[in-house]
């Protein structure tokens, strides 16, 4: 039996169970065993461009893209800070699989802000999931019993396993209550958009994130919804920003990655005998190295665990989160990246010459590392916003 048959098998006995529900800790314990097959497929995910049917399929199979949706709506509706812990696990054994966990289940938070007839529609399918990814020029003609859509979307990440396809587009000819235009969530089957092949990169290529267009693509008013409004369905995790849970799934993955180069160092100096004829774990620089990485690591960790924890108290008991609180979120999440970086630098540098090899495992883990970073989630101008914050003035970042 393979171990994605084991894992389903595994899953249903625990659906069927009336002595096993399902909770959070079934899931930590799903994520744990999918490892080896996230390993066994971590070249072919690397070198395709994406999460192979081989490994996006037994992990919906497994409920592991219905972590965050709404238990009413077909979900799992699991606790944050264990979905931090299944993201960290998924992070360790593959950077690209990682960030997809992170991004179509944080994306499926949307859920609980549409309609119950379209969110039934949308995941009655058990391998449903949604990519979506920052709009270029899109615009939304209202037609009768619809709209008529144009645009791109770029950087959707996890698109060629996705089964649907989220274009965040502002609406001509109609105005919000905040008097700018009113922007919805038209959520379309994927095989309506055109792809187009523009993930050319060497960090994080599994993740796939290509970009979609359409061309006066009709969509069904059913199809869609005004976004930024409030939740349909009550829970802490809805009240919870996207930006937040985006932001510290990343962070999270990020630290993961970093954690998993730095591991295989540590191994590596164990066996590896540089030119000067001395194991490289007896050398006073690899020791040295070795402790400062541990320190940058584990005090990244903390911040950002600390943090997350303080939201996740406010969300649940509170039914808000204070400012100060999603600072620190922001904060620590970006910070976490930054450092994340450092760790893989330093684990990088240790591996010496063998770090350039494709199959040594510090090579992938820096590049992945290197490549979260770019994006949004690990801009500096975070951390000019947390300043404005402690400065007492008003932060202007949108992002927290």
């Amino acid at each position: 039996m393979t171990v994605a048959v084991t894992l389903v098998t595994i899953f249903d006995d625990m659906v069927k169970s009336s002595t096993m529900p399902v909770t959070e800790s079934h899931f930590i314990s799903v994520a744990r065993g999918i490892v080896p097959l996230i390993q066994q497929h971590a070249s072919s995910i690397n070198r395709e461009r994406q999460l192979t049917d081989r490994v996006s399929g037994p992990m919906a199979d497994a409920g592991l893209f219905r972590l965050l949706i709404p238990k009413s709506r077909g979900g799992y509706e699991i606790d944050y800070l264990e979905f931090l812990k299944i993201v960290s696990i998924i992070a360790e054994a593959d950077g690209s699989v990682a960030w997809c966990l992170n991004q179509n289940n944080v994306l499926s938070t949307l859920s609980a802000f549409m309609p119950g007839s379209l969110a039934e529609e949308i995941w009655a399918e058990r391998r449903a999931v949604l990519s979506n990814g920052p709009p270029v020029n899109p615009k939304a003609v209202p037609v009768e019993d619809g709209y008529v859509l144009n645009g791109r979307w770029n950087f959707s990440s996890g698109s060629r396993h996705a089964t649907w396809r989220v274009a965040l587009t502002p609406v001509e000819g109609r105005k919000g209550s905040n008097g700018q235009s009113e922007v919805r969530n038209m959520i379309v089957p994927a095989d309506w958009v055109e792809m187009e092949d523009t993930w050319q990169v060497n960090g994080l290529r599994g993740t796939g994130s290509f970009s979609f267009s359409v061309d006066d693509l009709f969509v069904p008013e059913r199809l869609t919804f005004i976004d930024g409004g409030p939740p349909e369905v009550e829970g802490p995790l809805y009240i919870m920003p996207k930006s937040l849970l985006f932001c510290s799934g990343f962070a999270t993955t990020a630290l993961g990655v970093a954690r998993a180069g730095l591991d295989s160092v540590i191994e590596l100096s164990r066996a590896k005998t540089p030119q000067e004829q001395k194991l490289l774990m007896e050398q006073p620089f690899t020791q040295r190295e070795i402790g400062q990485a541990e320190a940058i690591w584990r005090s990244a960790k903390a911040y950002l665990s600390d943090s997350a924890e303080s939201a996740w108290h406010f969300a649940v008991t509170e039914g808000e989160i204070p400012v100060e609180e999603r600072i620190n979120l922001r904060l620590s999440s970006t910070h976490a990246i930054r450092e994340a970086v450092k760790v893989a630098d330093i684990a990088y540098s240790l591996t010496g010459s063998s770090a350039i090899f494709e199959q040594t495992a510090i090579q992938r883990k820096s590049q992945d590392v290197r490549t979260i970073s770019q994006q949004i989630q690990g801009r500096f101008s975070h951390y000019d916003t947390a300043g404005q914050h402690f400065l007492g003035m008003s932060p202007q970042g949108r992002l927290f």
